[in-house]
């Protein structure tokens, strides 16, 4: 566990997960162990959304991948590679063709092993500011590399009546709740804020929009998206890939309490 401290705001980091983020004693993140989901952040690539009814396998310009729910980059461990009093960075390096062991196998999954046709270098910093904490990724990969990338942090929750604001509408809990799995997607958007005790924005650069997931009233995901993955059949996931373009893709996310 590695904390970053600023003023009144610290920051808690597990081998490359968010699992604190406190300002004045007020706690942000879902914490593990309690109801909801078994994590508080993870990241979702190189693609977003399920496969099994597409028996796991994503077309790409080099042939068919193995993945699982969320892409593989999940299955693999961070390395922290620098850290200072206010920032720390970490990756995951992965090689062509290389089988990684699935964790959903044989419980949820018919997989042992996933795999992707393409290198890349995948590079996760936290930095804590003055009033508020910059989470930013970088993509390095060959030109021409296709990807989705979605980040899924899960936020407590204290108030039952808890809402999301976007800049055209407000979002309340129990419509999040309804979406069930497919989550509630909300497109064109890079900025919202989290309305219970007090507020938390949310400010995105490079994804364009969230969706919104939940299954209890103690804790929401929110989660920016490259792409909203149940927009097409899972056969056809590789309509809403990207690419790396040149040899990086930059993307963020600014969290920032209002109090």
């Amino acid at each position: 566990m590695v904390h970053l401290e600023l003023h009144d705001q610290i920051v808690k980091i597990d081998e490359g997960e968010l699992v604190g983020y406190s300002v004045l004693g007020q706690e942000y993140i879902h914490q593990k162990g309690s109801p909801g989901w078994r994590n508080s952040d993870t990241e979702m690539f190189p693609i977003i959304g399920p496969t099994n009814e597409a028996d796991f396998r994503v077309t790409t310009p080099k042939g068919t991948a193995v993945q699982d729910q969320h892409g593989l980059l999940r299955e693999m461990a961070y390395q922290l590679v620098s850290e200072s009093k206010t920032k720390l960075v970490f990756n995951k390096k992965y090689t062509s063709g290389t089988p990684i062991k699935n964790s959903k196998f044989p419980a949820k999954s018919t997989q042992e092993y996933l795999s992707w046709p393409y290198s890349f270098e995948f590079t996760k910093s936290f930095e804590i500011l003055e009033n508020g904490l910059r989470i930013q990724f970088k993509i390095k990969a060959e030109e021409g590399m296709p990807f989705m990338l979605g980040y899924h942090p899960a936020f407590k929750l204290n108030y039952d009546k808890a809402s999301i604001r976007t800049p055209d509408r407000t979002i309340g809990l129990q419509e999040v709740l309804n979406a069930g799995n497919r989550a509630l997607p909300v497109m064109d958007c890079n900025f919202l804020t989290l309305r219970d005790v007090g507020e938390l924005s949310l400010k995105t650069e490079g994804f364009g929009n969230f969706m919104l997931w939940t299954e209890v009233p103690n804790m929401i995901c929110i989660e920016p998206i490259s792409f909203y993955p149940y927009a097409v059949g899972q056969k056809d996931l590789h309509n809403g890939f990207q690419t790396v373009n040149g040899s990086e893709r930059i993307f963020s996310v600014t969290v920032q309490p209002n109090i």
